[in-house]
């Protein structure tokens, strides 16, 4: 018997305890030959892609949690070395007030010196000049004088202009000590300010490090979830190709599985449109949303739920028990009849590997095929319109 693996339909209570439950490709049935899309093939062993795949999301949905987390550690890294460059820009402007008040009383005591250096010359002078005087004797000089007036003049003079050389040196000396010691207290902020800048520049580059450390790791674990999210990509092709081989179908190298030799059917390729499949459901990811019946999006038991529903029909919810091969005896348990002839509006029920497969019934052909509408065949989660064998199923009637 041929096994074809379909996505599986998963419940609400599997949505809850595990957001990656993927579906493994699975169908079959005893096919009439050159009657419709399948014919009756040896069982063959089938790899259990959906556990691989089931797997590899795993591990991705581990690997984009951790990038996710790190993503906020870095955050809040980059927010502490911000605020750190921050302290670091702030101390180096009073660093540069300070150097810049330094720098000045550098310049003041430089001109001061140069001041208290030329009074001492010019004192110099004087003193020489009144020691040359004072070997003179005072009645020397009285006689040099014009009269005693002018005596006294000179004696004023040379005591007023020593004295007031002496205070000035000494004013310049005081002012002197005063700029030496504002230099100096200068000098010992600008030492407390370049040590605190050297402490925050060394706290920043342990900041940066880390925080390189952390993006280095994040990017790390975005790129194993990218690589498993590509391993699943080629998983999923593997597992169309098998599904197709399995079928007796011709898989291309454009990715597409066409009609072998010899009568062999393959999986008919998606329909245009979405057969009227909500928007909502039917242009979302597979199997990211819940219907209105338990069921993800996309799969072959979603759409003949809605199916079902949409033609004004009740439609029981059967999340939680709603693969494919379940449904005749949910059916049976709702009072709902099945049975083994075809008829237009009931769901057809193929049996095979562990979840089956359902499809709408649009029209019953007089040529003992039927014409049906499903999603999912070929597990990827797309709509198709198309004509089978009405044989080896079992009918839902709703």
């Amino acid at each position: 018997m041929l096994n074809c693996w379909y996505m599986k339909q998963r419940s609400a209570t599997t949505v809850s305890n595990s957001l990656s439950t993927r579906a493994t490709l699975v169908a079959v049935a005893v096919m009439v030959a050159a009657a419709g899309v399948f014919q009756t093939m040896s069982p063959t062993l089938a790899r259990d892609f959906d556990a691989e795949i089931r797997a590899k999301e795993q591990e991705a949905k581990r690997y984009n949690a951790e990038a996710n987390r790190l993503g906020k550690v870095a955050n809040t890294l980059q927010g502490a070395l911000d605020e750190l460059n921050g302290q670091i820009s702030a101390i180096q402007g009073q660093i540069n007030k300070s150097q810049k008040k330094h720098d000045k009383l550098v310049k003041q005591i430089k001109e001061n010196q140069e001041k208290i250096t030329k009074n001492r010359d010019t004192l110099g002078l004087i003193l020489s000049d009144m020691y040359v005087d004072d070997q003179i004797s005072p009645l020397e000089m009285l006689a040099s004088s014009d009269n005693i007036g002018d005596f006294i003049d000179k004696q004023e003079r040379r005591s007023s202009l020593r004295y007031s050389l002496n205070e000035k040196i000494k004013d310049i000396k005081t002012l002197q000590k005063k700029l030496e010691k504002d230099k100096k207290a200068v000098e010992n902020v600008l030492k407390d300010q370049k040590s605190q800048r050297a402490l925050l520049a060394s706290k920043q580059g342990e900041q940066t490090k880390l925080l390189n450390q952390t993006n280095n790791d994040k990017n790390a674990y975005k790129k194993l979830a990218s690589q498993r999210n590509a391993e699943i990509s080629r998983l999923r092709v593997q597992q169309r190709k098998s599904n197709c081989q399995a079928m007796g179908g011709i898989w291309t190298s454009a990715g597409s599985c066409v009609s072998g030799g010899g009568g062999s059917g393959a999986i008919p390729p998606p329909s245009p449109g979405n057969g009227g499949y909500p928007a909502v459901w039917a242009n979302a990811p597979m199997d990211s949303l819940v219907d209105n019946w338990g069921m993800y999006n996309r799969e072959c038991v979603s759409y003949v739920a809605w199916k079902i529903a949409a033609s004004g029909r009740h439609m029981p919810y059967w999340g939680g028990r709603g693969h494919a091969y379940q449904w005749p005896g949910n059916a049976q348990g709702a009072g709902i009849p099945t049975g083994s002839t075809p008829r237009a509006g009931a769901a057809a029920v193929m049996y095979g590997g562990p979840y089956g497969h359902i499809m709408y019934v649009e029209a019953v052909n007089g040529n003992g095929t039927i014409t049906v509408s499903d999603y999912n065949l070929g597990v990827d989660g797309l709509y198709r319109y198309y004509t089978r064998s009405a044989s080896g199923l079992t009918y839902i009637y709703f």
